[in-house]
């Protein structure tokens, strides 16, 4: 007869996994410097906005900033995923840091004139949307090399804690210094974050492509739309965050939900609450390194998430809108998606649908911005956000059904999980070999998906062919 389990160890099994920080040196890196960037970020993401609210008293003007920064997400995003590919990642994480710390010193000197401008703050935020669009595919691709396979979850609900860590405080210490300190003291601490992680940028080992004499290429970039393409399980992911964060991501109007409340004071805690209940997922995460359904992850998060923004768009009072705000914090959706993303993609395509990916999980909320700001102008703050919410679920409701796949997603069984896990198993175990570095890494593509490359491949002859 087995012991039941002491309280002890129920509570070791709750805790988050920190296997992936013992076990790979970037890995620890990357987390140090995201939490440290995230934090300066976070002051920017509050300041920016503010600043645009106070020299145009527009919802218009500041849900503009979203339309500006579409354009730069959308052909930097692509362009940034097929260099992903092709280059060094390390050489692209470390400049496009080091530009968006020179972006930040751009902020502070507008700040400190007599008469700020107004048009600086819009080239800014598209030079950023430009930068984050060449970052984020080497960055997220980056993961699934430098993390082992079975590490993966627990490597994706570290990296959603340290950002709850940078999305609670950054905003709650930046409401405060902007009311006391202004908009050029919570600059600066954006450009002092920003020159702390260039140095540890500087440490990562390189991280060369798989393959040799590659060039970013639009002939690339189809390759990579074409893998994802051929997976429901992937256009899932993508559309499931789309939509969720178009209808359902109103931060832009949050200053004037503030005034509507009569709680200005409450601004950084409306920033910062959507990222409690994440964090409170992300402390007792271990339990989500052993499970295996992570398409359900996606649906149940999203849905749970526009649930909660209609109830904060219906209720009068500040406190039930921050409860309702950090209800829809909930993680799981990003988690999931990070999973099945690392999980199943091969390493050789890794850039160009990270590429894709930053599309999904960006180019959503800045329309999402554009769609608040217009209906807040239109309809009203309140009303612009619980409609959100309730479209939000209705799509999720409906895409769900045009997509099964999705929630049958089990990465003992799904073909692309198998087959990766398999690649980096064999690799792990060659003689002389070296699991996760490009050596490694470096299959052909068709070897892992068959000689037409669009996921009809087998792992064995007995196996059925993929339902890509």
């Amino acid at each position: 007869m087995t012991s039941a389990p002491s309280p002890s160890g129920r509570l070791s099994a709750l805790l988050p996994d920190l296997t992936p920080l013992r076990s790979s040196a970037d890995f620890r890196l990357l987390w140090i410097q995201g939490v440290i960037t995230y934090f300066g970020s976070f002051m920017a993401l509050i300041a920016l906005p503010l600043q645009i609210k106070e020299l145009t008293g527009s919802p218009l003007a500041v849900g503009a900033m979203g339309a500006v920064e579409l354009v730069p997400l959308v052909v930097f995003g692509l362009y940034g995923g097929a260099l992903a590919d092709a280059v060094d990642r390390r050489r692209v994480i470390l400049g496009t840091e080091a530009g968006l710390g020179v972006l930040a010193l751009v902020l502070l000197v507008n700040a400190v004139l007599p008469d700020p401008l107004l048009w600086p703050l819009y080239l800014v935020a598209g030079g950023v949307s430009a930068l984050s669009g060449l970052q984020r595919p080497a960055l997220d691709s980056l993961m699934a090399r430098i993390v082992p396979h079975d590490q993966l979850t627990a490597a994706a609900a570290l990296n959603s804690l340290r950002w709850q860590v940078g999305a609670i405080t950054g905003p709650a210490v930046a409401g405060l210094v902007v009311a006391y300190a202004g908009h050029a003291t919570a600059y600066s601490v954006t450009v002092v974050t920003f020159s702390l992680s260039v140095l540890l940028c500087l440490r990562l080992a390189p991280a060369p492509p798989v393959r040799e004499n590659t060039k970013p290429s639009l002939r690339g970039i189809v390759e990579g739309a074409r893998f994802a393409w051929s997976r429901p399980i992937l256009l899932g992911t993508y559309a499931v965050d789309v939509v969720a964060m178009f209808f359902a991501f109103p931060n832009t109007i949050f200053p004037f939900l503030a005034d509507e409340l009569d709680a200005e004071w409450s601004l950084g805690l409306m920033y910062a609450s959507g990222s409690v209940g994440s964090l409170a997922l992300g402390l007792t995460s271990g339990w989500t390194s052993r499970v295996r359904r992570h398409g359900l992850f996606v649906v149940f998060g999203a849905a749970v998430w526009g649930l909660a923004i209609a109830a904060a768009g219906w209720f009068t009072g500040v406190w039930p809108v921050l409860v309702c705000l950090a209800i829809a914090g909930d993680m799981l959706s990003g988690l999931g998606r990070s999973t099945i993303w690392n999980q199943t993609i091969p390493e050789e395509l890794r850039g160009r649908l990270a590429g894709i990916e930053v599309l999904s999980y960006s180019a959503g909320p800045q329309l999402g911005q554009v769609r608040a700001g217009a209906m807040a102008g239109w309809t009203g703050t309140r009303s612009a956000i619980w409609s959100g919410g309730v479209a939000c679920v209705a799509s999720v409701a409906l895409l769900t059904a045009a997509l099964p796949k999705l929630l049958t997603y089990d990465s003992a069984t799904d073909e692309d999980a198998v087959r990766r896990r398999a690649q980096r198993e064999e690799d792990a175990g060659a003689p002389g070999s070296r699991a996760g570095t490009p050596e490694a890494q470096a299959r052909p593509y068709g070897a892992e998906t068959g000689p037409s490359g669009a996921g009809h491949g087998r792992i064995d002859p007995g196996s059925s062919p993929s339902g890509g």
